[in-house]
């Protein structure tokens, strides 16, 4: 979690579901990751996988740069 380039949570559609809490999750997040990316997702949502292949879009570019 803390030494990851991209930490993605996925499946947050079904935080409601199970208990969990997505604004503790985050703040636990930003606490332990600082300015490290951190990406809240649901493939149900209609943003989908768009933050997360973004993401990997600009890293490519720039190492293929």
């Amino acid at each position: 979690m803390t030494t990851a380039d991209l930490l993605v949570v996925n499946k947050t559609d079904l935080a409601p579901h199970v208990g969990s809490d997505l604004a503790r999750m985050a703040a636990d997040a930003k606490a332990q990751r600082a300015e490290l990316p951190v990406v809240f997702q649901s493939l149900r949502g209609e943003d989908g996988v768009r933050q997360v292949a973004a993401w990997v879009r600009e890293r490519l570019a720039a190492w293929t740069a």
